[in-house]
């Protein structure tokens, strides 16, 4: 059974800074892409960043230039580090990760980290 296992999430104030990380297990396949997407209460999940197996990273534009994203030395692994961080970052953070193969997309997702950003 694949599960993601979410860490780092928690309170923090504003102009701070929080590491997110992420981990596959139940899988031998190496994830295509994974990421990190967020829900804030009454609002639809959003993209927050990606990177791909081949290292090509996308971020919402709401993040660009204070987050960084990235696959760590062990497989199935991603890092969301996020600096000056804003009260209205605060949100579920959900790991995603999915395995593209040739007939099929499987898309797996994590139980989701609070975080919270204080004013």
């Amino acid at each position: 059974q694949v599960q993601l296992v979410e860490s780092g999430g928690g309170l923090v104030q504003a102009g701070g800074s929080l590491r997110l990380s992420c981990t596959v297990s139940g899988i031998i396949a190496n994830m295509n892409v994974m990421g990190w997407y967020r829900q804030s209460p009454g609002k639809q999940r959003e993209l927050v960043a990606t990177i791909t197996s081949g290292g090509r990273t996308n971020f919402a534009d709401s993040v660009k230039g204070r987050c960084t994203i990235s696959r760590g030395s062990a497989k199935n692994t991603v890092s969301l580090e996020m600096n000056s961080l804003k009260p209205e970052d605060t949100a579920v953070y959900y790991c995603n990760a999915v395995l593209q193969l040739t007939t099929r997309t499987y898309d797996y997702w994590g139980q989701g980290t609070q975080v919270t950003v204080s004013s």
